[in-house]
């Protein structure tokens, strides 16, 4: 879901004069504090589930990242009369850039250890596709891809955030700097140009707000992940930065009260939103979007003691570390569920890791690499967490963009001058150079922490004027500089001085985490016990019945410990999908098939059956294109449908806009079909889950039992219709399967769902004088689902049945065919 980001952000909202004059900023500590609110959120919801509405924490970090980012390029146009692009994305590259391709290469790495070969390689893909800033759209196309939809989740799908950002700023400096050319030089200093950014913004909000409102009704899946339809909210921070000079005339009491009902409205879109719900971004981001837009402008006036949830100092922590917390939260929830076996420790041990992990991040990487000399960065004139603005992540997690710095030489010189004026007592507060602590003493020759104005705040405050200054005193002339060579070398023992220990410390206790990691690991791993291990070996039956040979396999899977060779592999069958399934042109929404091209075997077979229904259908195809092939010109089988549509008298909803298009024409095509060719059989098989129909309507299992016999009453085949049932559900393989588990890690069992669907056709088929054929003889062993059977994976996803083994099953569907009277032997 989302991103964050991290940093101070010495960010003030006051009346800005057009000529400023050693202006000083303050830190939004209730900025830190949202940020930490918002990771907080997101992370909870994936790791735990709660609050569900977490995921509305990427729109609170869009805003703040849409304030902050928008605010530091006016204050740049103002103070420099320019906005640099080569600046803005140098700062944004050390600042996001380290902690972002660590933790790529980190899941790559780690996921190629870990996976099967098939999803360590997606997870590549992934991995080039954040750093190519296209992790959203890779996302919704796989999501919109019918047989993508039950795969794993990504390590990395949370970059989806941090592309729509960066897509963002891509486009949106370059955009001012193009307006700003139509204001007078002279006025670009002036409120003019905020102004015309701020009306700028409004036109963005209104049209992005728009787009995502048809889009988010059209296709959710797509709105989602799309820039267009986030833009507006970053569109919205970005006016709150022009908008700025306008808050600080609130009353304070005012401000408080609206910063209190922003972070109840925050907290109340955690829990009113759902994942699944509708209309989302459109409209219903505006919840937490204008709750954060609250809390910005009433956190410029509000009396500290109402910001106390925001501006305590966990508070504040959290939201500097947001960014790094953000980015290895998602990985260690998927790393979790692959590896951890579900227990009480579960949620403990994920979230401890996230914390581990994050912090570490944020102090071993993201701090010191922003700040590095040699990456072309200057170090502040205060520590990080004393002086620097916000930035945005590319994630909707909001980072920290330095403020203006200088060299350790300019510090050395700017603490050294020719004369020091005696400030006046009236302007003596607002003078203090920062770090100045009561007590301390200056001497000529010491270095003394500069005063630097900060201009990386939305809109910095401005000092009251300084009272005439007394005489000045001489002090001794400045030492000679230092060469260029020793000033690189004094920067880069400045950075190392004020960075070193804490990366020594957070190194050693990173190794310390690890190794109390392993202890857990070793000390509380489930026992690598299969769920069918101590049940009864399976029957015998009869002379010429497969079952029995089919069972026995089943059985040894079930009871399996370890993975064995299998052929295909699981990667294999993964990595293929269905476009191995050589009746998938046949089950396709375009172009529509014809009888011909889906048809195997001999014209003249005396025995012509019939396959249609949904992808469910499609999977058993094999089964019947064996049985044509190998029957010595006896067997011809036609078998075509449409995946993702239910051969039901009832159009059943699915996302995929294509399907729901061609579903209703399919089906009066395959009926049309069968009326002419008059077919000795027709098998159906249709999805065995739950469903609704186009209108919103929920269909029982007894409703889809209807819909379906009421769909093949059009066929005229009374008694020679057979429902072929479809697999019961496995397990996920792409989360269960690791090259670290054990076969019955992926083993499941019969859910209700299947068992009260099979009852309801058995029962209609019954009262019609019609045939249901059970899947279970040929996937599970006493309601005991394995992976496998022999040396042949059973499915390549939790529904559909892979080439290999469908090709298999084909003796045991003539066997039963025949043996139920369906046809007669051969």
């Amino acid at each position: 879901m989302g991103a964050l980001g991290s940093g101070s952000a010495p960010v003030e909202w006051m009346p800005l004069p057009d000529t400023m004059t050693s202006p000083t900023a303050s830190r939004r500590r209730d900025i830190q504090g949202l940020r930490a609110l918002a990771v907080l959120a997101v992370i909870g919801a994936h790791a735990a589930g709660w609050p569900r509405g977490g995921f509305a924490g990427v729109d609170v970090f869009f805003v703040i990242s849409g304030f902050v980012i928008t605010g530091a390029l006016l204050r740049e146009q103002r103070s420099a009369g320019r906005i640099s692009l080569a600046r803005f994305y140098a700062r944004r590259a050390r600042r996001l850039l380290p902690a972002a391709v660590i933790t790529i290469a980190a899941v790559v790495g780690t996921s190629f250890a870990v996976f099967h070969r098939a999803r360590a390689d997606q997870i590549l893909g992934d991995g080039v596709a954040a750093l190519l800033l296209a992790s959203n759209w890779r996302f919704a196309a796989q999501g919109s891809d019918y047989f993508a939809a039950t795969t794993a989740v990504s390590p990395l799908q949370h970059f989806w955030s941090l592309s729509v950002e960066e897509q963002f700023y891509l486009v949106w400096p370059g955009l001012l700097i193009v307006l700003l050319l139509l204001v007078p030089r002279a006025a670009r200093a002036g409120r003019r140009a905020a102004i015309l950014v701020g009306v700028a913004s409004a036109v963005v909000v209104v049209a992005s707000f728009g787009i995502a409102v048809v889009q988010s009704a059209q296709n959710p899946l797509l709105a989602y992940f799309s820039t267009a339809t986030r833009a507006w909210e970053f569109a919205v921070g970005a006016f709150l930065a022009a908008a700025a000079p306008l808050a600080r005339r609130l009353p304070a009491a005012m401000g408080g009260l609206l910063a209190l009902a922003g972070t109840v409205g925050i907290v109340a879109a955690l829990f009113v939103l759902e994942p699944s719900g509708p209309g989302f971004p459109g409209p219903w981001a505006a919840l937490p979007v204008g709750a954060t837009v609250l809390v910005i402008v009433g956190g410029a006036v509000a009396p500290r003691a109402m910001l106390l949830p925001l501006t305590n100092p966990v508070s504040v922590f959290t939201g500097d570390a947001s960014y790094s917390l953000y980015l290895w939260h998602f990985p260690v929830v998927v790393f979790a569920a692959a590896v951890v076996p579900v227990s009480a420790w579960s949620l403990p041990v994920i979230l401890a890791a996230t914390a581990v992990l994050g912090i570490a991040s944020y102090l071993l990487v993201e701090q010191p690499l922003r700040y590095a000399p040699f990456l072309g960065a200057r170090l502040p004139a205060a520590p990080p967490a004393a002086s620097s603005a916000s930035d945005a992540a590319p994630t909707g997690l909001v980072t920290a963009e330095s403020a203006p710095s200088a060299s350790i030489d300019q510090l050395v010189a700017a603490s050294r001058p020719d004369t020091v004026s005696e400030p006046a007592p009236s302007a003596f507060l607002s003078r203090r150079p920062e770090g100045w602590q009561p007590g301390t003493r200056y001497f000529p020759g010491a270095v003394r922490p500069a005063s630097v104005p900060a201009v990386d705040s939305p809109v910095a405050s401005v000092s009251p004027a300084p009272a005439p200054a007394p005489a000045a005193r001489a002090v001794p002339p400045p030492p000679v500089p230092p060469a260029s060579d020793d000033a690189g070398r004094s920067s880069i023992d400045a950075w190392r001085e004020r960075f070193g220990s804490q990366m020594t410390l957070t190194a050693a206790a990173l190794v310390v985490a690890g190794l109390l990691g392993v202890l857990y690991a070793q000390n509380l791993v489930a026992p690598n016990t299969s769920p069918a291990a101590g049940q009864s070996p399976p029957t015998v039956a009869a002379p010429g019945d497969p079952t029995a040979a089919l069972q026995s396999d089943l059985a040894a899977a079930a009871a399996a410990t370890t993975w064995p060779e299998l052929h295909p592999s699981l990667d294999e069958v993964m990595a293929q999908s269905s476009g191995a399934n050589p009746a998938r042109a046949c089950f396709s929404p375009s172009p529509a098939p014809s009888a011909p091209d889906c048809t195997w075997g001999s014209p003249d077979a005396p025995h012509h059956l019939y396959l249609v229904g949904d992808s469910t259908a499609m999977a058993y195809a094999p089964a019947l294109r064996e049985l044509a092939q190998n029957s010595g010109g006896a067997i011809r089988v036609t078998t075509v449908g449409l995946y993702g549509c239910r051969f039901t008298d009832v159009l059943v909803q699915n996302d995929d806009p294509d399907v729901m298009n061609a579903c209703p024409g399919r089906k009066a095509d395959v009926a049309a079909m069968i009326a002419a060719d008059r077919p000795e059989a027709v098998l159906v098989s249709n999805a065995y889950t739950l469903a609704q129909t186009a209108d919103g309507r929920d269909l029982s299992a007894s409703d889809l039992a209807g819909a379906e016999a009421a769909e093949v009453a059009s066929y005229d085949m009374a008694g020679r219709v057979v429902f072929l049932a479809a697999p019961p559900e496995g397990a996920p393989l792409g989360n269960c399967y690791t090259q670290v588990g054990s076969p019955y890690a992926c083993a499941t069992s019969v859910n209700q769902t299947w068992t009260d669907i099979q009852a309801a056709m058995e029962q209609m088929a019954a009262a019609r004088g019609e045939h249901v054929m059970d899947s279970r003889p040929f996937t599970c062993w006493n309601d005991v689902c394995p992976a496998f059977a022999g040396t042949l994976p059973i499915r390549y996803d939790q529904t559909h049945l892979t080439v290999d083994y469908s090709a298999h099953i084909a003796p045991y569907l003539w066997w039963w065919l025949t043996s139920n009277g369906v046809v007669p032997p051969s």
